[in-house]
Formats: C-alpha cells, structure tokens, sequence
C-alpha cells in the first residue's frame, strides 16, 4: 500500500453531489464481513477518540457504519508512517468535533486494520471518503492543503442534505460499547414511521407519525418527526441558493420567506432559517405574522429542543413578538 502522494489527489471534480452517494461504482460496504474471532480491544469496549471521532476496528466497524442510515459518516484512512499527514488527521479531527454531529469521523489505522483496508479497496493513505447509507464515495487521497478540507467536507454535508439525510451523530463520549443496551432499542411503534423515512416517503412518514400523535398528542419523538417529514417533503430537490435569492428579492412574499427558511435550515443553516423568519415577525401584522410565527414553531420541532440555536431563536422569538 501505498503511504503517501506526492502532491495529492482530489477524487472528485466539481464538488460533491447527492448522486455521489448512490452512483454505480460506489463500494457497498456490506462487502466487509466481520469475524466472530474478531478480538476487542482491552476492557471489552472498541477503542474511541472521543467527541465526533472515533476509532475504527473489526470489533466495532459494522455498528458504527450503521449510523449512516441516519447521518454522514466520514472515513480517514491512514498510517502514522505516511509522511505529512499528522497536521491534516489533527484538522480532520478538529473540524469533526466543531461540525457537532453533521457527520461523525471514523478513523482507521491502515495499518492496524488491513482487512477493512482491502475490504474497501483503499489503494494509499491517508485517504479520506463519506459513507451514506451504507455506501462510501472517495473524496481525496493524500494530504490536501489545510484550507481546502473545511471547503470540502461542507460540500459532502449539503450533498447529505440534498438526499434526505438530516439526522445529527451523537457524541462518542467516552466509549462506544459492542452491545446495545435495552432501553436504546429502537420503540416498535415508529417502525413504520421509521421505515417511510428511510425510504424517502415523506407523505407516508408524515401519516404515521399523526397516527402515533392521535394516540398520544404529547409524543416529543412523533412531534420531531412529523417536523422533518414535512419540511423534507417540502424540500425535496430545492435549489438553497435560488430559494434563498427569491426571498431576499421579494421581502414582502411571505410564501417566498417560508421557502427559504426550510432551504437555509434543511442545508444546515438552522440559525439562519430562524433569524429570517424572526426578522419577517416584527415587521409583520395579521394573518401574515400568524403563519410566519407557526412556521417558525414548526422549524424549531425539527432541531433538539435543548440545541442552543433553538434556545436563542425562541428568546429572539418572544421579543419579537411582546
């Protein structure tokens, strides 16, 4: 295997795209089967980073990978023998943890871990890819410079986005442990809500989670997934920066106004989605102010309710409107 380019490689040319991610040639990573005799690391528990990094093994590979189904992974292959690459692992790492969870960074030593290696045809390190939705598409082989991996990894983001999947990584903390406890078995009851999600049937999504809020209007996970069901319905191949342009063309359309706050948010700009609308509030009266306002209500169920950004748009909110 190779340790180094000598310049590096960008995989791609003219950044990345939703197709990317389902494009034939894409490595279904369903090739890599997991020995039993696998052995864990010391302690029982697969070894981590912490924060949104974590350390890949055979122990651990395939329960991490499945978090793809619901958020971006992002992959970085490498050696501590290959030459330049400490600085760019180091930033990778960085941006990871000040991303928050858009994507979670799984890191695997080439070295230690041959077979995931060839399972995934990694010809040289450091090498860097996405996983989504079980399928990886390379991004850039060797070292890049520093400035231009926050550019890239802001692209695989939004391509994310544009497929459907909005869902945040949780914290590796301090450990990621083989099993899954009991009580963070997936609830039967949003199978089915769970199910229209992942197969990009909105409509459908947004019929069981009102069913499940018929049997109990307070459900919070219903709630946030009625949210996200219907603002990605209402998103579904939108282009951000022709909504966005529209709005601010035509401040007095409230329509326009709405669209561009679901761009902005589904794109990962929730802080800014909330701000426009906010901003709309206080200058509006009626009937106008009174679906700004709903709309609004409706975006903040699609983020945590603890998530700061929320917490300071809800401030923002009330001022605005007392």
């Amino acid at each position: 295997m190779r340790t180094s380019c000598q310049a590096g490689r960008l995989c791609k040319t003219g950044g990345m795209s939703a197709a990317n991610f389902s494009r034939p040639g894409a490595i279904d990573l369903s090739s890599l089967k997991k020995k039993p005799e696998a052995p864990a690391p010391a302690g029982g528990r697969p070894k981590t980073s912490g924060g949104y990094v974590v350390d890949l093994t055979e122990a651990n590979f395939d329960q991490i990978m499945q978090g793809s189904l619901q958020h971006l992974i992002v992959l970085e292959f490498y050696s501590p023998r290959a030459q330049g690459s400490e600085q760019q692992s180091a930033e990778l790492q960085r941006l990871a943890n000040a991303a928050e969870g858009r994507y979670l960074l799984g890191r695997v030593n080439a070295d230690e871990q041959p077979r995931i290696v060839q399972a995934l045809q990694v010809q040289g390190v450091p090498f860097v890819a996405a996983v989504l939705q079980g399928q990886l598409a390379p991004l850039f082989e060797g070292v890049q410079p520093t400035e231009q991996l926050a550019a890239v990894l802001d692209q695989v983001v939004q391509a994310a986005v544009a497929s459907g999947i909005t869902g945040r990584a949780e914290p590796v903390g301090g450990a990621v442990t083989d099993e899954t406890d009991d009580d963070e078995q997936a609830d039967p009851r949003y199978a089915a809500a769970d199910e229209a999600m992942g197969e990009g049937d909105f409509a459908r999504a947004e019929a069981e989670f009102d069913k499940l809020l018929a049997a109990d209007m307070n459900d919070a996970h219903a709630k946030a997934g009625k949210a996200q069901a219907g603002l990605l319905a209402r998103t579904t191949g939108v282009d951000v920066a022709a909504v966005v342009a529209a709005a601010q063309a035509n401040p007095a359309d409230v329509d326009a106004q709405l669209a561009a706050a679901d761009a902005l948010v589904v794109s990962g700009r929730a802080e800014e989605g909330f701000t426009l609308l906010i901003e709309r509030i206080k200058v509006t009266a009626g009937d106008d102010r009174g679906k700004l306002r709903a709309h609004l209500l409706a975006l903040f169920e699609t983020s945590e309710a603890a998530d700061p950004v929320v917490l300071r748009a809800r401030r923002s909110l009330m001022s605005a409107l007392y």
